[in-house]
């Protein structure tokens, strides 16, 4: 019996098959240092867990519509007011499990087969493979290091056919942390609209920002730009609720009304008492978002500071997100052990076998020269990380 094929042509996710492997080193009692966690290692705040708590009593068990809870809809309206200087109506929102399933349900919604998306490289690892699962082509952008890995128009125009239908933005970025700025931002919108393209903007780290830097949603640019654009949001990040599955879009009635009809089907909605707890998310202090903010910041500082005194490596410094990028290329087409590390992935596995510390591999985000790692972790284990990075990397050369 022949199987999907279009299952078959997907990528499995490198991020979480690193992660895998480091998880079941650590329930075997050895001691993994991890900087793969795409996700805060603070707790969700309080006030949070206790709404879910009251939903739970109060007995909002129930199923909600397909779409997400009108009040958490509306929430989200005013959050994008307040935070992004944009209009949308409650029938604009979409609320999915996660700000992945938001995306394909962007895909699924606007592509027909053979669409081309642009996508720059580096990107996050689920990109093309949600593209292809909708009967897309993803299109990669080759983006220069001196342009801090972000595409311009030079470079969409390069990757622009007649069957271009939509590119894709992420700032903050993962895996580099880059932001783009408004003037980058209004000349992505002229392109689109000059091509009429959809513009699909993944915007879930806006919060986690360094450096005085400010978050600009492509949408609020003007008139078409709002148009033509779905943007990406939610809570895991911002607010420590990677594991409650929550994340929202905003886009036309039209393409919202597309992806409710979809999600319906999919999954009908999400989880009732985490839209609860969304709610007191997005209402609620910000005390702890201010302090987890200052906390990454600082820990960002110091893993830089501790990378950049190891021998022929470069970073990538992010401006947002909780990544670096770190450039290995000088490690690459050796041999340790009798083992070769001719690319991210041998050294990521290398790396974990030799000093047991989990890095993504940059092969996953279209840059092989590169390993990913989060500071989403304590100083403890920075330190020690990137002390036995340093001991792994001597021995190499």
């Amino acid at each position: 019996m022949q199987l999907s094929k279009k299952a078959g042509n997907i990528t499995p996710s490198i991020t979480l098959a690193i992660t895998a492997k480091a998880n079941e080193l650590k329930s075997q009692g050895v001691d993994v240092v991890s900087f793969g966690a795409g996700e805060p290692d603070f707790n969700t705040p309080e006030n949070i867990i206790q709404a879910a708590i009251k939903a739970m009593y109060d007995g909002k068990t129930k199923y909600t519509p397909a779409g997400g809870l009108l009040e958490l809809k509306t929430t989200i309206c005013s959050k994008f007011k307040k935070d992004n200087n944009l209009d949308y109506k409650p029938n604009q929102i979409i609320i999915s499990t996660g700000a992945k399933q938001c995306l394909a349900n962007v895909f699924m919604a606007t592509l027909n087969p053979g669409d081309e998306v642009l996508i720059p490289v580096p990107y996050w690892v689920s990109y093309p493979e949600l593209v292809k699962l909708a009967d897309g082509v993803p299109v990669f952008v080759e983006t220069l290091k001196e342009n801090n890995y972000k595409y311009t128009v030079a470079d969409l125009e390069k990757a622009l056919t007649s069957k271009t239908k939509a590119l894709l933005l992420n700032s903050p970025n993962n895996p580099t942390g880059t932001i783009y700025h408004e003037e980058e931002l209004l000349e992505i919108a002229s392109f689109a609209k000059e091509h009429d393209l959809l513009i699909i903007s993944d915007e879930i780290y806006e919060k986690l920002i360094y450096d005085g830097e400010k978050h600009i949603s492509i949408a609020a640019l003007n008139e078409d730009a709002y148009e033509r654009t779905i943007v990406i949001n939610g809570v895991s990040k911002t607010y420590a609720m990677t594991g409650w599955r929550l994340g929202y879009a905003a886009a036309s009635e039209s393409i919202t009304k597309l992806m409710t009809s979809i999600q319906s089907h999919m999954t009908s909605n999400v989880n009732t008492i985490a839209q609860y707890a969304a709610i007191e998310a997005l209402n609620g202090p910000i005390e702890d978002l201010n302090n987890m903010i200052k906390e990454f910041e600082n820990r960002r500082n110091f893993m830089i500071y501790k990378l950049e005194k190891l021998n022929e490596i470069s970073i990538i410094k992010p401006n947002g997100a909780f990544y670096i990028m770190v450039n290995i290329s000088s490690y690459l087409n050796t041999t340790f052990k009798d083992q070769t590390i001719n690319n991210s992935v041998d050294f990521a596995k290398v790396l974990l076998e030799e000093e047991k510390v989990a890095v993504i591999p940059g092969a996953g985000f279209g840059l092989d020269d590169y390993i990913r790692l989060s500071y989403a972790t304590s100083m403890d284990i920075i330190e020690t990380g990137i002390d036995r990075i340093s001991t792994f990397l001597s021995k190499i050369k």
